[in-house]
């Protein structure tokens, strides 16, 4: 991570251009109250496409409950006509897109109302790229034994990550932008990592944003009031389901080590979990409080799980090279 270091080089009428992929007619009313949040945006000069994933009846159901919001062009609804997962959905609505800016947000989350005007003015900055902090909304209760130092297992930002603004390699996906020109010279998210009905490889984001560093030399610009709120249903706060996405994430990373031979980021945040944060647990431990000896006990447990993943997927693509 570093300092936002980036000359002062200011952009007018930058036009954004806010891509929601959806999936599945269950998760409606939660589309629906994530097209509100952007409705109420600060920043005018937006257009808003909708990418809904393979499902012929979910998509006539949102022409025909938002047909007042299409009609008027105030969004625009596109159908994959099979589904082509997440990251491929995302690519389309960016070909789509005419806006200098393309930003993704996921349809179970909720943006604040100043979250494209904060993006904005990461690029009025001379940013690339931009994301912002994400925060858990609870729609299950709030796991009291959930280290905070993996949020980003539910999909929040966690602790340690910065609290300013800075140059970071990645937010995440519900909550990240690009220039539209870089997003395209960078190549665009690649499908085969990213969430396609089962499928479990991730790390699109993390991907991509590397692949722009090699190219351009620059990050992703965080600002921590770029905020979106994501929506933490029940299944995602069981301990099977952070178990399952930890194997997962690990897997992940070792498709990037082997793409790139670079986790760098992966490695310093290994660093501040051994090096401070099981310090500081165990000292709150010592001083008699319980949950964080919980918080402790996983925070080792999903090291290891993601070290599992790592390992595994590491032997996995070393076995496919030797007999290719």
């Amino acid at each position: 991570m570093h300092n936002f270091y980036y000359p002062l080089c200011k952009v007018s009428g930058v036009k954004v251009s806010i891509i929601v992929a959806t999936y599945s007619s269950a998760m409606f009313e939660h589309f629906k109250e994530c097209i509100k949040s952007l409705l109420r945006q600060t920043y005018e000069d937006i257009e808003i496409i909708v990418i809904v994933d393979g499902d012929k009846e979910y998509y006539k159901q949102i022409l025909t409950k938002l047909a007042t919001l299409i009609n008027t062009g105030t969004i625009r609804v596109y159908l994959n006509e099979k589904n082509v997962g997440l990251a491929e959905s995302r690519n389309r609505g960016v070909e789509l897109a005419n806006g200098d800016v393309v930003a993704f947000i996921d349809d179970d989350a909720v943006a604040d109302e100043r979250w494209i005007e904060e993006l904005v003015k990461m690029y009025e900055q001379g940013a690339i790229a931009a994301g912002g902090k994400l925060v858990p909304l609870w729609i299950a209760k709030k796991p009291k034994w959930l280290p905070e130092e993996f949020y980003w297992l539910i999909g929040a930002t966690h602790l340690g990550f910065p609290e300013k603004v800075t140059e970071v390699r990645n937010t995440f996906g519900s909550n990240i932008s690009f220039q539209k020109e870089t997003f395209v010279n960078a190549g665009g998210f690649r499908s085969e990592l990213g969430v396609r009905g089962r499928a479990q490889i991730q790390a699109e984001e993390a991907d991509l944003c590397e692949r722009m560093r090699i190219k351009f030399g620059k990050g992703v610009i965080y600002n921590p009031k770029a905020i979106v709120y994501h929506k933490i249903f029940d299944r995602r706060t069981k301990l099977s389901f952070l178990i399952n996405r930890a194997f997962w994430q690990g897997y992940s990373k070792a498709v990037m080590s082997n793409d790139f031979r670079r986790i760098g980021e992966e490695t310093d945040f290994l660093k501040y979990l051994v090096l401070k944060r099981t310090g500081t647990r165990l000292r709150a431990v010592l001083n008699g409080s319980y949950i964080d000896l919980t918080k402790l006990i996983l925070l080792w447990v999903f090291m290891f799980i993601v070290g599992v993943g790592y390992f595994y997927g590491r032997a996995l693509r070393q076995k496919s090279y030797l007999s290719s």
